[in-house]
């Protein structure tokens, strides 16, 4: 216990024996709340009760709520990634031929398919709306721009800038606020938490992905600082969702297929399949969505599921490239990339030589320290905002803000800059400004500025060496640094792909040609393209952590092999450097929401905690044969609302513990009781129908509440036998198991609730996932957080 800077005083074991006891301190040393209250040993804080006053309830809405990230928030559950294995479930797969597993496996691959191909239809819907909107609005601003450049008045074209990019952005963040926050930012967070057992409300909804898919729209071509791999990657899971459970419940149809997918634990492989194809086809990048799911995503994983990941990921990859060709009247050409079209590094001339290796690691320590800045920046924001900017009116209004500003800044600095090209046969500009220049020349501010992201990133990578000058690309990365920390976190839907690998890409460029100008034999030097393409995935990697997949996907993105060593040093020594000062960009998100998100591994220093010190208890448990209106009861208690009960052989008078002999979960006592499965009514009607494993799965996902179940007086008397529903070989640990060892059963597994037992199978305690969520490694050793009612 030397690494705990104070002593800790465990709580005493009075609450096992129904007393209240003490809330168990914080490990950091910290004193509890004054508003605080014992929900099984776990101290909470009621933040609803911290901040209400007289004033504040007159007004509704508190002006300022207080965050503190040492919270852990208890409106997340668990999602049940462990197969219940009751006699329902064991009669089925018993049952099942050899054909039967080999019909389901082939199942499988045809909901893989149909998730590459959706979301790869859906990837091609957000380029061409993007692609025609932000074209017109482009052509429509260049138009005014050039008008009033020859008769002044200039501000006008700048007011028309402003205007149409706040309007736009004014849609999608209204659609986001209003009508479905969860779709707010990437969703890359929220599907990581997902993929790791948490089950965030809404998240792989129809509605969020209607609203993700419009959101990012308006993002793009309101001229925000943003991109849409992120949104691309939250689609892709939400398709998956709802295609393998075989119907929609939010339009209500059930089309009768897949329903032995009806489950957490297979919807989980195919969400992991539907973000790979999401990163598939925002990146024309099969190998690297498989990769990115597997780093960045799913926490479960297995060889089987690796091919049907990329299955699914080609299919995205080819039906987006597919209708792309259709659509630009080209034939046979399915090898481009895909929605981000970085261009393919082939010339022998951009080939990097042994000794430049060590300027590419210096600047992946580059960008893990702008990496580093850009997160701790966005963080502080983040606090900011949740604190003070919490209504959707004052959301929409930062929004609007933010693309006002961005477009006035993006105006200025093109009518500042004196950074003149010729404008010649080869050039690739979409929209290029003359602006000032001389006739034949054009703008090169107003190519990074006046352009969509994407667009500005391949021209950094192939434009010819001399086309922007340091000065451009210096104020370049130093406004669109700012901007883009600024816009991810708005209430729109957003990624930060694409900003950080401009960002990036910028510094890089121009990291190379200060080089070729400080060199005598600049010519070993002449291609800036390479710089920025290592400065891109520099900046990217600083900022998100990401290694092996980011090396893929940058490959396969510019169809060059030849970079993958350097790259992969560079996004290696960015993350080294960048873990030493804060975490990941996404990481952060998931702390700040308070998250009880489970890592790779426990605390370091948990050795000497013991699953009794951190168990939940003591534990509401059921009997083999219980009284309805007891699970009525229970079910109903507004202060406890536990999702999983250990059923016991006989609850005694007395406070010693019962024998373990199975586990159940509040859904299925739900069904049990909208179903009406009594001993009584099942001995008085012999022809009733037996409850099958179909009935539980026709509820899944949305189990009604126990507040819709109607149970009379009479029916309360009545007993119900969970013999045949509870899952009757749960897992246990004896209760002096360490803590690392729980956390890896608890992990590994996929659990929702872990029994602690003695020695004679007498339950003890439950082990959730806040038990274990709650420790982690802080400045001063072993921390301890709170559980919060956020």
């Amino acid at each position: 216990m030397a690494n705990i800077t104070k002593k800790v005083s465990w709580s005493s074991r009075a609450d096992e024996s129904g007393a209240t006891g003490e809330g168990t301190p914080l490990l950091n040393g910290s004193e509890q709340p004054r508003h605080s209250r014992q929900i099984g040993r776990l101290s909470t804080v009621d933040l609803e009760e911290e901040i209400t006053s007289e004033e504040d309830s007159l007004r509704g809405r508190p002006k300022e709520i207080p965050h503190n990230e040492k919270l852990l928030s208890l409106k997340f559950e668990s999602l049940d990634y462990d197969n219940i294995e009751n006699q329902l479930f064991l009669e089925e797969e018993r049952r099942m031929s050899y054909m039967g597993f080999r019909c389901l496996e082939i199942s499988r691959w045809v909901v893989c398919g149909l998730i590459g191909f959706l979301t790869g239809l859906i990837a091609c819907f957000i380029d061409i709306v993007v692609e025609e909107l932000a074209g017109f609005k482009y052509q429509v601003v260049k138009e005014n721009i050039e008008k009033f450049t020859e008769v002044g008045g200039l501000s006008i074209s700048l007011i028309l800038w402003a205007v149409l990019n706040s309007a736009i952005v004014m849609v999608g963040a209204i659609i986001v606020a209003f009508f479905e926050p969860i779709a707010a930012g990437s969703g890359i967070p929220q599907i990581k938490c997902y993929l790791n057992g948490v089950k965030i409300p809404r998240v792989v909804r129809l509605k969020t992905l209607v609203v993700k898919v419009c959101g990012v729209i308006c993002s793009v071509v309101g001229g925000l600082a943003v991109g849409k791999e992120g949104p691309m990657i939250h689609s892709g899971a939400v398709v998956a969702a709802g295609v393998s459970q075989g119907r929609s419940t939010s339009l209500k149809r059930d089309f009768k297929i897949f329903e032995y997918f009806r489950r957490d634990t297979e919807k989980r492989d195919f969400v992991s399949a539907g973000a790979a194809a999401g990163v598939s086809a925002a990146f024309g990048a099969p190998v690297g969505g498989v990769l990115f799911s597997l780093e960045e995503g799913a926490s479960f994983w297995n060889q089987m599921l690796t091919w049907r990941i990329f299955f699914a990921s080609m299919i995205s990859t080819f039906t987006l490239n597919f209708f792309l060709s259709i659509y630009h009247n080209k034939t046979g050409d399915l090898s481009s990339p895909g929605l981000i079209n970085f261009g393919r590094f082939e010339s022998d001339s951009v080939a990097y030589n042994l000794y430049e290796i060590p300027l590419f690691i210096a600047m992946g320590a580059i960008g893990g320290l702008l990496g580093a800045l850009f997160n701790v920046l966005n963080y502080w924001l983040t606090i900011f905002r949740i604190r003070y900017v919490h209504r959707p009116c004052l959301q929409v209004m930062e929004a609007m803000l933010v693309a006002a500003v961005t477009a006035t800044v993006s105006f200025t600095m093109i009518y500042f800059s004196n950074d003149c090209q010729p404008l010649g046969p080869e050039h690739t500009e979409e929209y290029p400004l003359q602006l000032f220049c001389a006739d034949g020349e054009y703008n090169s501010m107003a190519t990074a500025f006046f352009n969509t992201p994407e667009r500005s990133v391949r021209s950094l990578f192939h434009n010819q060496p001399d086309t922007y000058n340091p000065l451009t690309l210096g104020l370049f990365t130093l406004t669109y640094f700012f901007l883009a920390c600024w816009t991810y976190g708005l209430a729109v839907s957003a990624g930060v792909f694409i900003p950080s690998l401009l960002i990036g890409a910028a510094w890089g460029r121009l990291f190379g040609r200060l080089l070729a100008a400080i060199t005598s034999s600049g010519s070993i030097w002449a291609d800036p393209g390479k710089y920025a393409l290592i400065g891109a995935a520099a900046q990217l990697g600083g900022i998100v952590r990401m290694t092996l997949s980011l090396t893929v996907i940058m490959v396969e993105a510019t169809g060059n092999v030849t970079y993958g060593l350097p790259i992969m040093l560079v996004l290696m020594t960015a993350k080294i450097v960048g873990d030493y000062f804060v975490e990941g960009l996404y990481d952060i998100h998931i702390k700040l929401q308070s998250v009880p998100f489970l890592h790779w591994e426990a605390p370091a220093t948990s050795h000497w905690l013991t699953a009794r010190e951190v168990m939940s208890s003591p534990v509401t448990c059921l009997n083999r044969i219980e009284k309805v209106g007891t699970i009525v009861d229970t079910l109903s208690n507004t202060s406890t609302n536990h999702n999983g009960f250990p059923v016991v052989v006989q609850v005694t008078g007395s406070d010693e513990p019962a024998k373990l002999c199975g586990l159940i979960l509040r859904s299925q006592l739900i069904v049990l009781l909208k179903h009406k499965v009594f001993v009584e009514l099942a001995r008085s009607r012999l022809t009733q129908r037996k409850l099958q494993l179909k009935d539980f799965r026709d509820a899944y996902p949305r189990f009604p509440p126990i507040q819709s179940i109607h149970v009379s007086q009479d029916e309360r008397e009545c007993m119900m036998d969970l013999s045949e529903f509870m899952n009757a070989t749960p897992y246990t640990v004896p209760q002096e198991t360490s803590l690392p060892r729980v956390f890896k059963l608890f992990r590994a597994l996929g659990l929702r609730h872990l029994v602690v037992v003695d020695d004679e199978n007498r339950v003890v305690g439950l082990v959730t996932r806040k038990d274990l969520a709650r420790y982690h490694l802080g400045k001063h050793g072993l921390e301890e957080l709170q559980l919060a009612q956020t």
